[in-house]
């Protein structure tokens, strides 16, 4: 049997939505990109800033976040993650659009 996310409000249980993920795209100081993934992008913007993000943004740290699209799931966010990767640098700004 399924079991589901719930709270309780007046008795009655609630299903309890699924926090969206963020796919975001960096710039980072020497002027290449980063994506990446997350529950919060400012906070995880922040995180690559002082060097609590990946290995990538503590050599190149982040200048500003570029853009960055919502996606209902953590598994659609890393699909869109991977298609994203795939592009030429040229094609990534436009992923978002």
């Amino acid at each position: 049997m399924a079991r589901r996310a719930c709270r309780l409000a007046d008795n009655r249980c609630v299903p309890i939505q699924p926090a969206p993920y963020w796919l975001y795209l960096l710039e980072c100081e020497d002027g290449v990109y980063y994506a990446g993934i997350a529950l919060d992008v400012e906070r995880r913007f922040f995180q690559h800033v002082f060097g609590l993000g990946a290995k990538f943004t503590r050599a190149r740290p982040p200048v500003r976040v570029l853009a960055a699209r919502e996606y209902a799931s953590k598994g659609d966010a890393l699909r869109a993650e991977l298609r994203l990767k795939a592009l030429p640098r040229a094609a990534k700004l436009a992923f978002f659009s």
